[in-house]
């Protein structure tokens, strides 16, 4: 085990940006990075998940909602930030905060042994102990594909939205992108200048416009509210799609070989698919006991386990850049008076 991940107060599990958020926060609190907590991430070096995103994609927040209290974004704060931009900002952040992240750093799991308050945590360099860790590995860590996806074959590719990067990549000339939410209307817009695309959706989505919302009090409210609805599509909508030739079909129920049969019973053969379907939280390496979700915003219930960015642990919005910090805060605050 490496000697800088040994006897630190805290250990922060990711380091994107719900990651750099717990840092900042646990940094306002007076402890200091390296010496009384420490950034680990499996990544290699530098590489956070914004790192693979389609090119052209951007945030569907400004920059000024795009960011985290530590350090603002540079330059037109009324911009949405792409991609490279995050990427570029995170490290500024990372390098403000004082944070030397430890890359290439595996976890497999955490448990408390017996009636302590030392937690142990089981990682690819070794066990690690300490009496706080907290999981900001992300509430879109992992492709969510559906059941039937193993069951089809088309002659181009089907690809998870996380494997996409730009429209040269798709081989055929028409694309079926399942997925109504905005990563699927995003890169069905994008596609629709150079390929056929038809987009299915299970659902139709309320449509905002990509701006912010100020309050009667003059402050801004989150773009999610704290219900349970689907999250809304921002910018592009349904209809400005169909305007642009995109085909719009109903959700797709199951697939066999190269045709697939959407809800209302009819089949096409679709020469190119991507899964614009979500994705699965990292929480996969807490014990069963950790995982019941509940209303314990931040806190597991194991003592010292923490999770920051995880709406299913929290609250709706608090996986956006804007909405971590409120959960980061929560975390340090606990850390700072815990017996």
């Amino acid at each position: 085990m490496p000697a800088s991940l040994a006897r630190r107060r805290a250990i922060i599990v990711g380091a994107g940006q719900s990651g750099l958020a717990v840092a900042a926060a646990l940094s306002a609190e007076g402890l200091q990075p390296q010496q009384d907590f420490v950034v680990i991430d499996a990544a290699a070096p530098g590489q956070r998940s914004w790192s693979s995103r389609w090119h052209s994609m951007v945030l569907l927040s400004d920059a000024r909602h795009s960011a985290l209290p530590a350090r603002r974004h540079p330059g037109d704060q009324r911009l949405h930030p792409r991609v490279d931009e995050m990427v570029g900002y995170l490290k500024v952040v990372e390098a403000a905060i004082g944070v030397e992240t430890a890359w290439g750093v595996h976890v497999t799991g955490v448990e408390r042994r017996g009636d302590g308050s030392t937690l142990h945590l089981s990682t690819s360099v070794g066990e690690v102990q300490t009496r706080n860790i907290v999981c900001a590995t992300g509430a879109a860590a992992y492709p969510r594909l559906p059941k039937w996806s193993t069951a089809l074959s088309v002659p181009g590719v089907a690809i998870h939205s996380s494997s996409y990067q730009y429209p040269r990549q798709i081989p055929t000339r028409d694309v079926l992108v399942i997925g109504g939410g905005n990563s699927g209307l995003q890169i069905a817009r994008e596609l629709a200048g150079s390929h056929a695309v038809t987009l299915a959706a299970r659902t139709r989505r309320a449509h905002r416009p990509l701006v912010s919302y100020p309050s009667a009090a003059g402050r801004h409210r989150p773009l999610f509210g704290g219900e349970l609805r689907p999250e809304p599509v921002f910018g592009d909508s349904y209809e400005r799609l169909q305007q642009a030739g995109v085909r719009m079909a109903p959700a797709v129920t199951h697939a066999r070989g190269g045709a697939v049969t959407f809800a209302d019973g009819t089949t096409a053969s679709p020469g190119s698919v991507i899964f614009a379907t979500g994705y699965l939280p990292g929480d996969d390496w807490f014990p069963d006991e950790a995982r019941i979700r509940g209303p314990r915003r931040t806190t597991t219930p194991l003592p010292g386990l923490f999770v920051a960015g995880f709406p299913q642990y929290s609250r709706r919005g608090v996986d956006t850049i804007a909405g971590v910090s409120a959960d980061a805060a929560a975390i340090a605050h606990h850390i700072i008076n815990r017996p």
